[in-house]
Formats: C-alpha cells, structure tokens, sequence
C-alpha cells in the first residue's frame, strides 16, 4: 500500500458520506496520514424561489453555514477519536459545482488520496444530477477511493 501523507475527504452528512468517512479514516490510521474534512455549503440547492432575498441572506444561509460547522464538528472528533490528526474548512458558495470546489482543495493541501461516496445513481436520476464523485475522479491530479453506499443502484 502506498503510503499516503494527506487524505482529502468531502463530507455532506449521508449514510454514503459516513461510509467513506470510516473508510478515510481507516487508511489514515494504517498509513498515518493527516486527514482533511471539507464541506462545501450548496446555497443554491436551497433557493426556491419564494423567499425574500433578505430572509434568504440573513436566515437560511447562517443555518446552512451552522448545520455544516456541526456536521464537520462531529466527523473531525470521530477521527480525532480514533487516533488521526484531523482538520476541518467548511465552503459557502464561491465559483464552480461541489467537484470543482473538491479538486481545488485537494490540489491546495497536495492530497495524496481523495476519498469520496459515491450513491450510485444511475439514468436519468444521474442525468440530471450529474455525478460529482465522476467528475472528482476525472480531474483530481492524485488517487481517488470512490466508497458506494449501501443505498447505491445494484
């Protein structure tokens, strides 16, 4: 097994997201690599429309940002937990998808491993989401561990 310094791992609070968080946290363990948690807040998957764009700003985007912080909390002590020097930057908004946010952090701490979940979807399901597991694994400069979750297509 190649000995891995620096493993990037991109969090968002699923049942995938917890599988390939063991898993990140496994490999740093046996290779004592650092581990770096990243969760980027997806603002606009919360836009309806609807809302007041100043109840947007001063209300749904600070309990994003809090709800991402907690989530990042609870992973970074669940590796620091089992021994794993753990840090943590949590993204809200900035330029470009959740994948293009994913290989800029990894290229900026020099990640040697990228581990991300995968849920598996398949036709139209990813034709219309698009598949940013996919899309890391295609631009990442280093590894990638794609971990599919027990709710991924057979």
């Amino acid at each position: 097994m190649s000995a891995y310094h620096q493993i990037l791992m991109p969090i968002d609070g699923s049942p995938t997201s917890d599988k390939a968080l063991d898993e990140a946290i496994r490999l740093a363990q046996l290779t004592g690599a650092r581990l770096r948690l990243l969760h980027v807040v997806d603002e606009l998957s919360y836009v309806n429309g609807f809302e007041p764009a100043m109840n947007y700003l001063n209300d749904i985007v600070p309990l994003m940002q809090g709800a991402g912080e907690k989530l990042l909390a609870h992973a970074r002590k669940k590796a620091e937990d089992k021994g794993v020097e753990t840090d943590s930057v949590l993204i809200v908004g900035g330029p470009g998808r959740l994948w293009e946010q994913v290989v800029e952090q990894a290229a900026s701490v020099k990640a040697d491993l990228v581990v991300v979940g995968s849920h598996g979807r398949r036709g139209i399901g990813r034709a219309l989401m698009g598949s940013d597991a996919e899309q890391i694994v295609r631009h990442a400069r280093g590894p990638v561990l794609v971990v599919r979750g027990s709710d991924a297509a057979a």
